[in-house]
């Protein structure tokens, strides 16, 4: 059975839906490629999911182990590349206004976030460039 159901709304629009929680998101190409920029573009999309990920995992260890990530924002960045047209690098930037004081933990929570399922999957020819304000 399909996860997302997906149609082409013209105008280089489209709209997916998640099947089992029947939510809906539109992408739009982007104005420096012949779109009208209204919406997250597809490769929006991939680098906003690097950061979601990161997170999802991060909060997975955080509830193993009892810890809050209240608090945790994070920017992302997309730069693309020319020639031909992909995702050259992704920059996510996070910060957590009270994190934890506990070094251990806090370093689970970057290796978690550098192996997740989005990060180990994007081409090794994408730069993934994370900081951590914490």
């Amino acid at each position: 059975m399909p996860t997302i159901k997906s149609s082409y709304l013209g105008n280089l629009r489209t709209q997916s839906e998640h099947l089992q929680s029947g939510t809906q998101l539109l992408t739009d190409a982007p104005i420096d490629n012949n779109g009208k920029g209204e919406a997250f573009s597809p490769t929006d999309l991939v680098a906003s999911a690097l950061g979601s990920c990161m997170v999802t995992i991060m909060g997975i260890v955080a509830d193993r182990e009892g810890i809050s990530l209240n608090g945790l924002t994070w920017q992302v960045k997309k730069i693309m590349q020319a020639s031909p047209r992909k995702i050259q690098e992704i920059v996510v930037d996070f910060e957590w206004d009270n994190p934890i004081d506990d070094s251990v933990f806090i370093q689970k929570l970057k290796n978690a976030a550098r192996t997740c399922p989005v990060a180990l999957s994007l081409d090794p020819a994408i730069k993934q460039t994370i900081n951590f304000k914490f």
